[in-house]
């Protein structure tokens, strides 16, 4: 019962953001469910080591380094500028957005994208005297929806990788299909809510801005990226090779390495420790012996069951917890295989339901309120209808493939 309490406790938390009347966050929770749960003896603290999946946190751990490099380096700020430069009408420009934001998502993590393209976007639709708000929502939409494509997406791919166990190569073949439709189904459903900005004739002359590059530093970090992104291809592990990844891009000269560290999301790898624990502590309760039972009576071998409680639960607590909760059912299901594929699907795709569905929206929406504000209505009569066609489309693509 102890166990069972501090799992509903640690959730609530994640649920709502913060414990009441506490200056308790996300992070926060995780950590103190861990630890109770090893107080309550739920688990030993031997057990509690086990219990942390350090393939996860260590392709998480190296991605960042990888990505950071990139960033620093100003190569997605060059790649974002010379394509969207060549955007000569409302449409085109749009698209070309949702194109870079989605292609980029997909091997060097959403938020990433996010980061970069939201300053970019406010200052070219500044100069136009354009509505940013579509834009912007194309780049969160789309960097949620390009992420879906791969392991390397976003942190709950990272996750279901390394649980599954599944093939680079293999769940970019699966789910990539799922990204191009969701990618060109963003374009339509924004393009018909906001009719107005894209029907007017007027040209489109994105102006040509200076981009502060580190040469060196961005034709080493290309060199080393692309060699990995071959390497995930090749077979080999992708914890292994990301963390090699990001131990070459450290050794360097030139580069501060405080701003590496700087870029790294700490909090998220220690949410992810506390989060593996309190998972592991409750399923060591009678809880786990109904399990095989429940997910016969929830039907969650089918895709679009198994789906549409992924997509609300990853909306009530986050993607990535959500994936927690699902673990211990997906080995009673017959195909964990599907199950996983489909759980990374539902779970990316639902953040673009709402505002607070996925970390990349809150990162642009923090970024543009100074000169936009974009509320829960204005996002949800975009999002919530593209959520609920992208994941009635990967669903209907998992269920016929069969994958």
């Amino acid at each position: 019962m102890a166990a069972i309490l501090i799992f509903a406790i640690t959730y609530l938390v994640l649920a709502i953001g913060r414990l009441p009347g506490f200056r308790v966050d996300r992070t926060g929770a995780a950590i103190i469910g861990a630890s109770f749960m090893v107080g309550v003896n739920a688990l030993s603290l031997e057990e509690a080591y086990r219990a942390i999946n350090f393939d996860t946190i260590i392709l998480l751990f190296g991605m960042m380094i990888v990505v950071a490099n990139l960033q620093l380096s100003g190569f997605f700020e060059l790649v974002a500028e010379r394509v969207v430069e060549r955007a000569h009408s409302p449409l085109v420009l749009l698209i070309a957005i949702a194109a870079v934001a989605g292609f980029f998502s997909a091997f060097f993590v959403n938020d990433t994208m996010c980061l970069v393209l939201t300053p970019l976007v406010l200052e070219i639709a500044g100069a136009l005297r354009r509505n940013p708000v579509p834009y912007l929502l194309a780049v969160a939409m789309a960097a949620n929806i390009g992420s879906v494509a791969t392991i390397t997406g976003n942190p709950q791919n990272m996750l279901i990788g390394s649980f599954s166990g599944i093939a680079y190569r293999h769940f970019l073949a699966s789910l990539a299909p799922v990204a191009v439709a969701g990618l060109a189904l963003s374009v339509v459903v924004i393009f018909l809510s906001y009719r107005r900005e894209f029907l007017t004739p007027e040209a489109v002359d994105v102006a040509r801005r200076r981009v502060e590059l580190d040469r060196r530093l961005m034709w080493k970090s290309l060199a080393v990226s692309v060699a990995m992104i071959v390497m995930f291809f090749g077979g080999w592990p992708v914890p292994k090779v990301a963390i090699v990844a990001g131990a070459v891009l450290l050794i360097t000269r030139r580069v501060d390495p405080d701003k590496v560290y700087r870029a790294i999301d700490w909090p998220l790898l220690v949410m992810f420790a506390g989060l593996f624990i309190v998972i592991a502590g409750v399923e060591k309760t009678s809880l786990e012996r109904d399990l095989a039972a429940l997910a016969g009576r929830l039907h969650l071998d089918n895709a679009f069951v198994l789906s549409g409680l992924s997509a609300v639960l990853s909306n009530v607590v986050s993607n990535v917890p959500a994936v927690l909760v699902f673990q211990p059912f997906v080995g009673h299901l017959a195909e964990p295989q599907r199950a996983w594929l489909t759980l990374a699907m539902s779970s990316t795709l639902a953040g673009n339901l709402t505002v607070v569905g996925s970390v990349a929206n809150l990162i642009v929406i923090q970024q543009a309120r100074q000169k936009v504000k974009i509320g829960f209505w204005e996002y949800f009569r975009v999002g919530g209808p593209l959520a609920v066609l992208t994941i009635l489309i990967g669903a209907a693509w998992i269920a016929w493939r069969g994958i």
